[in-house]
């Protein structure tokens, strides 16, 4: 039976349908319809190099260079090629070693931006382009040294074999040891003295350095905390060097905490002694009357400004333990943000702490520098040493006295002297403890004296500050006394010319500029301690006349709360005739006469309005001092009628 036509018409279009889909191709027409499948037929196709009938290459592979092509060849010398580096002259070169040369080492210069010069340039040890060549050639030529004509350089023995050598170290050892014998020195097995117990180590470990050198390393500016008793004793010379040396990029100020101990010239003259060497700021860290706080706030913002580079800058407080480190915080911060105590050690770790948005403080643990080779009583002495962890206090007890007048002893304790004609005359120290402890009830059994609990209330006392006691400062040179003296002829001349110029004479006689420093006014401190007429002095003109806007600004930054009404009680209340001239209480009327006096009566003595504690005044109007009746009538009627929360659920 013949197919239909319809089944024929269905299988043309199947087949039609079918031919559409499928690729087909086609002579003269691109098969791969977009530039992606033709780029990756190429990557597939290609990859090898077109060659001749002798296998020569004649057209390279894609991404490979021909022979021609790997011919060594030569880079053009362009300074473009160099143009992340600073390329300058060797005359500008010559100038920037003359003129950082001295300021590098000047406490008193910042040099900002240090990580953008070449600061190796100014130290000839680290460049080794300056090191000093060793002549080795010249000493001892190749041809001597080494080769067949070597000349090997024997050690001169007097010895010939090993018997005569041994007999000459027998010898010596006999003499030495008769050398040793008729001085006295004589070297025996190690005792129970020469034992350093760890508790004298204190300050020393490696932890406690530990943290030191992260103090350092994070502090823009550190603060070397002294103690004003003992300033050439507590001061870190180790730590300075290291800072100088690896750290010169850092600023350093020494603070000479705890003045109120000592007199006012002895600090002024510890500061003169280390001016000269870092800036030097005297300070007395107490909650209520400090001294200096302005001035070193004042002092941190200025680094601070310095540094504008940065988004804030951290100061780091270093020094000695119990010299008042974690005291100066709580001082400028005016609240106790450190735990502090009269003891060493009250510091385990650093801490930061906020004093402004731009300045941070870092509070370090007191460290001993091994510089120090202090002996016991000497670290005992200094208050490195907890008083009472100690095993024998009583052995330091010598040393305290022979640093103390007897008289200063006598007045603390209330024990007399043993010579009331020589009040130098000092007693012995076991005399001294057993009167101590007999008045103060430490006995023990069979009524002897506890010689080492009042001992340690000795060192306590004197840890605290209770015994008036201070280093002397050295003496002032003569060289500066006359050279103060031209100073001040040639400032009096050069006043009239320009006042802002501050003129100092070398010994030679020429003029320099004064160093800049800190204007304080000494004489303002509070003294804890009295002291004989013979420790005092009168202080200098430097220290003491302060102008009245620094002292204004001293006094502003100290104590804000005592900042209003300093003149109020130097002002004199106005009478009448001053306000109505011309007016006498006789002609005055009867009723305004009586009232008066019916004021007076009332109010013999009007008070003063009380002072401001703050810079805003309050608005004040009528009704706040007036005695209105019912002033309140209509607010009070108002809140009457108000509705209560209880009320209206009754309601």
């Amino acid at each position: 039976m013949a197919p239909s036509k319809k089944s024929g018409e269905s299988k043309t279009r199947s087949s039609t349908s079918s031919a559409n889909i499928s690729l087909k191709r086609v002579k003269g027409e691109n098969f791969y319809r977009n530039a992606k499948q033709a780029s990756r037929l190429k990557m597939l196709n290609g990859g090898k190099p077109v060659r001749d009938k002798d296998g020569k290459i004649i057209q390279a592979a894609a991404f490979q260079k021909g022979e021609d092509e790997t011919k060594p060849g030569r880079v053009q010398p362009d300074r473009r090629w160099f143009g992340n580096t600073r390329v300058i002259s060797q005359t500008a070169l010559d100038h920037f070693r003359t003129s950082l040369a001295t300021k590098k080492d000047d406490p008193y210069s910042v040099l900002l931006r240090r990580n953008k010069l070449p600061m190796a340039l100014l130290d000839d040890a680290a460049n080794p382009h300056t090191q000093k060549r060793s002549h080795i050639v010249e000493t001892e030529p190749f041809s001597e040294t080494f080769g067949p004509k070597a000349q090997r350089k024997r050690a001169r023995v007097d010895a010939a074999d090993f018997e005569e050598l041994s007999k000459l170290g027998a010898t010596a050892f006999e003499d030495a040891d008769e050398a040793a014998t008729s001085t006295g020195n004589v070297i025996g097995p190690q005792t129970h003295a020469d034992y350093n117990e760890p508790i004298y180590a204190k300050g020393t470990s490696r932890r406690i350095y530990g943290e030191l050198y992260k103090v350092i390393d994070s502090s823009d500016v550190i603060l070397h905390i002294l103690d004003a008793r003992d300033p050439m004793g507590t001061l870190c010379e180790s730590v300075l060097e290291y800072i100088k040396k690896e750290k010169a990029h850092k600023q350093v100020v020494l603070v000479i905490n705890k003045c109120d101990l000592v007199p006012n010239w002895v600090t002024a003259r510890y500061i003169q002694h280390l001016t000269p060497r870092y800036p030097t700021i005297a300070f007395h860290a107490s909650p209520n009357h400090s001294f200096g706080k302005g001035s070193l706030i004042q002092l941190l913002r200025q680094f601070s400004q310095l540094h504008s580079d940065k988004k804030q800058i951290s100061v780091g407080f270093v020094g000695y333990p119990n010299v008042g480190k974690s005291s100066v915080i709580n001082t400028l911060k005016s609240g106790k943000v450190c735990r502090v105590a009269p003891v060493p050690g009250e510091t385990k770790v650093w801490q930061y702490i906020t004093l402004t948005r731009r300045i941070y403080l870092i509070d370090c643990p007191g460290i001993v520098p091994t510089s120090a080779h202090d002996s016991q009583t000497s670290t005992v002495l200094k208050g490195v040493v907890r008083v009472e962890a100690l095993a024998t206090p009583s052995e330091h007890i010598p040393a305290l006295m022979e640093r103390v007048k007897p008289l200063y002893i006598s007045r603390t304790y209330g024990v007399p002297l043993p010579n009331p004609e020589d009040p130098t005359q000092s007693w012995e120290p076991e005399v001294l403890l057993d009167k101590l402890a007999r008045m103060k009830g430490r006995l023990l059994k069979h009524g002897e004296p506890d010689m080492d609990s009042v001992a340690k209330i000795i060192l306590s006392d004197w840890v605290r500050g209770r015994i008036p006691f201070f280093v002397p400062p050295p003496e002032r040179p003569e060289a500066l006394n006359k050279a103060e003296e031209k100073a001040k002829k040639i400032k009096a001349k050069n006043d009239t010319k320009d006042k802002s110029k501050v003129v100092d004479v070398d010994e030679t006689g020429e003029a320099e500029e004064n160093r800049p420093g800190v204007k304080q006014n000494l004489g303002s401190i509070m003294q804890k301690n009295k002291f004989l007429a013979e420790d005092i002095q009168p202080l200098e003109e430097e220290f003491a006349e302060v102008s009245v806007d620094d002292e204004e600004k001293e006094s502003d930054d100290d104590s804000g709360d005592e900042a209003g009404g300093v003149n109020d009680g130097e002002e004199e209340e106005l009478t009448w005739n001053d306000v109505f001239t011309g007016i006498h209480h006789d002609e005055m009327p009867e009723g305004a006469q009586g009232r008066q006096i019916d004021e007076e009566g009332e109010e013999a003595a009007p008070g003063k309005e009380p002072r401001m504690r703050t810079n805003k005044r309050k608005a004040t109007n009528f009704y706040s001092t007036a005695n209105v009746k019912n002033k309140n009538r209509g607010k009070a009627a108002h809140m009457k009628n108000l509705p209560t929360g209880k009320k209206q659920r009754r309601r």
